[in-house]
């Protein structure tokens, strides 16, 4: 995959409860997301402020998603009004 875009933390959380992701924590800024079969990641959830490429890249590391999967399906979310 080449260009990653930034995202909003909103549409990074939103997809990850659509793969049955759940927040567990929130400490200051960052949400702590967990999937019943053990993958984690931590989202940055800061006012004003969209996730970088890198840590765009490294969630998707984080839940063992290639970030091509990982956009795409992110792309499908926004044109069904989700």
């Amino acid at each position: 995959m080449g260009r990653v875009p930034p995202l909003a933390a909103r549409d990074m959380a939103s997809l990850l409860r659509a793969w049955g992701f759940e927040l567990v924590r929130q400490r200051g800024s960052h949400q702590q997301w967990r999937h019943a079969d053990g993958r984690q990641t931590t989202i940055p959830v800061h006012p004003g402020q969209d996730v970088s490429p890198i840590l765009v890249r490294q969630i998707a590391r984080d839940i063992a998603l290639d970030v091509a999967v990982f956009l795409i399906r992110l792309a499908k979310s926004h044109n069904n009004g989700s």
